[in-house]
């Protein structure tokens, strides 16, 4: 039997190659200003996006290194050298002390810029993570632990990240708010569905459409346990996210320079090119993990009984209810369902694994990125007597893939733009 395992990986590369900051950066970045170039980033690719905006002023332009200053802030094992921009690596997806004290450094740097500096804001998937100030009356600890909660919930980022921007002081427009007196330009690679600004990284420098009355709403609906000093910040009117119309913006440009969709395109190109006919559904899919991984199996079985040769492939950001004590992602829960489902069915391949190098996990660099499965899988499957059902009852998807030799492991890529899965039905 073919093995697809080189293909499958060359489609995932493609995608992750497309949004890679390298790549994607520097056509986007302004003309040097009357004053410094003030950078501030946060996320997974914050240090790559660091780097090279310091290649293209320092070495393309010719700027005086003295002119350029910042702070980017990324995921522990993401960083990067760089000669002017400070990299400081904090806590994803729950937050740490580096991720608080980085926040408090970026704010400081933004309320330093004047009228003819560039405060250059770099955003990407993480940023809310890594950038952590809590709102006052908030600890530290208070706003881990409800970080923690929302993670487990199976909640959205959308709702996730609502629930963030109205217990922080950089979220939510109010990075902008602090750096205001300057002109702000923001480049995001996006890492969210449809690619909405407010929710890149939190939407620390744009106008934000949430409210505290939504915030409560999902601690409500999820029926979070959080701390008193917690409802009491979502109570206080004075934690109400920047609404347009903010003086904030009168200078403030946003600007999106990679996206899941030019991805997946990228994915489906490496797939025609094999010879696949593909059936592209989308780069902006949620919901559970195991719900969408069935979806998608009666779709390759659908095919595999026609005899058609189909490449099902697809994006956004699945997520998982927790409910076991394992170790995994929803990428990983997605390939174990999936396999679940596919077991009995030969000529049918898939991958499933997040473009940052990283799905769910520790928040080790080392995390696997997702899984492959195959007819080898199966097989491994029956012979080890491996039961999925007993692995996905426990959310322990890394501990059967790494039985069965099946754990995507790419390290850190340096970018964000969400999923990409890959069914190959031949």
């Amino acid at each position: 039997m073919t093995d697809r395992r080189p293909l499958l990986r060359a489609i995932f590369d493609a995608a992750v190659a497309a949004a890679h900051p390298d790549v994607v950066l520097s056509a986007h970045l302004r003309p040097v200003p009357k004053g410094r170039i003030i950078c501030l980033a946060a996320g997974k690719g914050a240090a790559a996006m660091a780097a090279a905006a310091e290649r293209h002023y320092l070495d393309g332009l010719k700027l005086d290194p003295a002119r350029l200053v910042g702070i980017a802030t990324t995921r522990h094992g993401h960083g990067v050298p760089t000669r002017r921009i400070k990299i400081i690596e904090a806590g994803h997806p729950v937050p740490d002390e580096a991720g608080l004290k980085a926040a408090d450094e970026a704010l400081a740097l933004a309320q330093t810029a004047g009228p003819d500096d560039l405060l250059l804001v770099l955003l990407s998937g993480g940023g809310s993570a890594n950038w952590i100030a809590p709102a006052d009356g908030v600890t530290f600890t208070q706003k881990q632990q409800v970080n923690r909660a929302l993670l487990r919930s199976g909640a959205p980022i959308g709702e996730i990240n609502t629930v963030r921007k109205h217990l922080s002081r950089i979220k939510g427009g109010r990075l902008a708010r602090a750096g205001q007196r300057a002109e702000i330009v923001t480049l995001a690679i996006s890492d969210v569905p449809r690619d909405e600004p407010s929710a890149i990284a939190s939407g620390p420098t744009v106008p934000d459409p949430t409210t505290l009355s939504d915030a409560r709403a999902i601690v409500a609906k999820y029926r979070l346990e959080v701390d008193d000093a917690i409802r009491r910040a979502l109570d206080e009117p004075k934690n109400e996210s920047c609404k347009p119309g903010d003086a904030a913006f009168a200078r403030a440009r946003f600007e999106l320079i990679a996206r899941p969709k030019a991805s997946l395109e990228a994915a489906v190109k490496v797939a025609t090119d094999a010879g696949y006919a593909t059936i592209d559904l989308g780069a902006d899919l949620e919901g559970e993990a195991r719900e969408v991984a069935a979806d998608h199996a009666r779709l390759a079985l659908k095919a595999r009984a026609e005899g058609k040769r189909v490449a099902i492939l697809s994006g956004g950001e699945l997520t998982v209810t927790v409910r076991g004590q394992g170790r995994g992602g929803p990428n990983q829960e997605y390939a174990l369902a999936l396999a679940d489902l596919l077991k009995a069915t030969s000529g049918i391949s898939a991958l499933a694994a997040d473009t940052d190098g990283a799905d769910g996990g520790a928040g080790s660099a080392s995390d696997p990125a997702g899984a492959v499965i195959d007819h080898a899988t199966f097989a491994k499957m029956k012979s080890l007597g491996l039961d999925p059902k007993a692995y996905l009852a426990n959310n322990d998807t890394t501990a059967f893939f790494a039985l069965t030799g099946d754990l995507l492991l790419t390290g850190p890529t340096l970018t964000n733009v969400n999923d990409v899965r890959v069914i190959l039905v031949d």
